[in-house]
């Protein structure tokens, strides 16, 4: 399986039909490395805003607002893609409307000549409760990727075990994570995240990011971070668990998934923490005691 994670270049586009062209434009030349599963930032979708009048676009509420008519046009974009292309298309996140004036940062996989399939992020970051507009999402999934169970984590939820553990469980080796950080604190803590979901669950991890500034945007004003791709660090994977990273200027990070490495029984394998999880969930020690 050959999986591509997003460094994504922001930038104030005229309107949708730009923004339509730009993913047309970066998806194609993905493809064209043999990409056969690509994955795009979180927000990502918040960049149609910059096409929108001034007061708008700088109000956060009201601009996400305003992308809800967008929505069908933006999914018939990545869908269109996807078949196009024969290419599986995590399309980061959208902030999609619920009841009583809120809204989900779902994201969404396209898959060629299929429904699409989503992910609700679950855990929400300081600046999405202080808006006000957002709400956490309640149910977990995971689902077929090119003959793999898989899984998404939106962002921050990479940063915490158990939610990643269950898509685990039920047999996900390959977890998608669309991400956008302001800091460079906010990068190392989904870096870590990342990586530590790769090392506990034996898991290849892919993580896109969104990159450059758009000062008139409440959430994509500053970004940082790399795009990778993660693996656990053991016998024939890399020793700092990085398969693929981008660098200064580079738009994807690409890297061939070989998931024997991870299924086959008889590889050699220092540790085997995925199998070794229970042993936490001793009786005598799951609580601690003063002594």
């Amino acid at each position: 399986m050959r999986v591509a994670a997003c460094k994504y270049p922001l930038e104030t586009l005229s309107g949708f039909a730009a923004f339509a062209e730009k993913q047309a434009r970066l998806l194609q030349d993905v493809a064209r490395q043999g990409a056969q599963v690509a994955v795009l930032p979180e927000y990502l979708a918040l960049e149609i805003a910059g096409g929108f009048d001034p007061t708008t676009r700088t109000d956060l509420g009201l601009s996400v607002q305003a992308m809800q008519s967008c929505f069908p046009d933006w999914a018939l974009c990545y869908q269109n893609l996807a078949d196009r292309l024969g290419l599986w298309i995590q399309a980061g996140s959208f902030l999609l409307a619920q009841e009583e004036g809120r809204y989900r940062n779902r994201a969404f996989l396209f898959r060629p000549h299929a429904v699409p399939l989503w992910q609700d992020k679950l855990q929400l970051t300081g600046f999405e409760k202080q808006s006000g507009l957002l709400q956490a999402g309640n149910s977990l999934q995971v689902f077929d990727l090119l003959g793999q169970r898989s899984g998404m984590a939106v962002c921050y939820d990479s940063e915490f075990p158990l939610p990643v553990r269950a898509q685990c469980e039920a047999g996900a080796r390959v977890l998608l994570v669309p991400s956008c950080t302001d800091t460079a604190a906010g990068a190392t803590r989904v870096r870590i995240g990342c990586q530590a979901r790769a090392l506990e669950n034996r898991i290849f991890v892919a993580c896109a990011v969104t990159s450059g500034e758009l000062p008139w945007s409440p959430a994509l004003d500053s970004n940082t971070g790399e795009a990778a791709i993660y693996a656990p660090m053991d016998i024939g994977l890399p020793a700092d668990g990085v398969l693929a990273s981008t660098t200064e200027g580079q738009l994807w990070a690409i890297a061939e998934l070989e998931l024997s490495a991870l299924t086959d029984p008889n590889r050699p394998a220092q540790v085997a923490n995925d199998r070794d999880w229970m042993a936490q969930q001793m009786p005598l020690i799951k609580r601690a005691r003063l002594v």
